[in-house]
């Protein structure tokens, strides 16, 4: 006897013939640096803009330890402004690279000010920026490597992550030497995450983004995100630089990657927030699909 045919509705079969739609693995994310200008001018303003472009997480610039101020709001206050517009703050950049000459007690004091910071916003990392062109040396890069790791075990042992984030100066050539494989050579990979500019990386290094993520697998747990002017080679709004970030992503190991952030430091063809809407409609469209 042959088995009883079940017929499926139209419903059905229109339900089964939908095709699954991927969600994104990570939140959009802004370096609000990009828009520093409109922040040191109207900050609520201006983050009810980035929301409204498709941004769900920021990573900060510029907390004032002393006052325990994100542009001009006290932490408590800036967290409920973020809450209020369905943002998320998951990293931040931080003065470190002032304190590079002062005292242990200074620079210790100093990162538990960023603590302090980052945990009123529910941060999961601090983050060291840049260092300021008079240290650039390469005993100077032996001494970061040993701040990193100091400033990594204090921020580790109060439950976040410490990461570095790279310019490009730290692969200029010193007689053979360059200042990253010190930094990652001499930095417990534990304590001192990285934060991967992939502008910078395809700007100035002989590697590629995906080379120094199998170099350091574990390590690269953020990365920023921006594109080259095909002439000048500074910042321009996604998709209309030479970095084929289409290509780029589709192929790289995310491997531990867990926030990404958009940026664009200067050169807007109009404005900062004109930058920001227009890099967030190319990323929306050609490059999400990724993470």
């Amino acid at each position: 006897m042959s088995a009883a045919i079940v017929p499926i509705s139209c419903f059905e079969m229109k339900k089964q013939a939908k095709p699954a739609v991927q969600k994104a693995k990570f939140k959009m994310g802004l370096q609000l640096f990009t828009i520093r200008d409109a922040m040191a001018k109207a900050p609520l303003e201006s983050l009810k803009k980035v929301a409204s472009l498709g941004y769900q997480d920021l990573e900060t610039y510029g907390y004032d330890g002393e006052n325990d101020l994100y542009y001009g709001y006290k932490s408590a206050e800036f967290k409920h402004i973020l809450n209020d517009l369905g943002l998320t703050a998951t990293s931040g950049h931080y003065g470190f690279s002032d304190y590079f000459e002062k005292s242990k007690d200074a620079m210790k004091r100093f990162t538990d000010q960023c603590i302090k910071g980052a945990k009123a916003l529910d941060k999961h990392y601090v983050t060291w920026p840049w260092l300021a062109p008079e240290y650039r040396t390469l005993d100077n890069f032996k001494l970061l490597a040993e701040k990193l790791n100091q400033i990594g075990e204090q921020v580790n042992a109060a439950g976040l992550g410490f990461a570095y984030h790279n310019h490009d100066f730290e692969f200029t050539d010193h007689d053979g030497q360059i200042g990253y494989d010190i930094i990652l050579k001499e930095t417990d990979a534990a304590l001192v995450k990285l934060q991967m500019d992939m502008y910078w990386i395809k700007h100035a290094s002989k590697l590629s983004p995906a080379e120094w993520i199998a170099k350091q697998p574990g390590r690269y747990v953020m990365w920023h995100i921006k594109d080259m002017d095909k002439v000048t080679r500074d910042y321009t709004e996604l998709g209309n630089g030479s970095i084929n970030y289409i290509d780029m992503l589709s192929k790289i190991d995310t491997d531990v990657l867990q926030y990404y952030y958009l940026e664009q430091g200067s050169n807007f063809a109009q404005n900062s927030i004109q930058s920001i809407s227009d890099s967030a409609s190319y990323f929306k469209k050609y490059l999400q699909k990724y993470l």
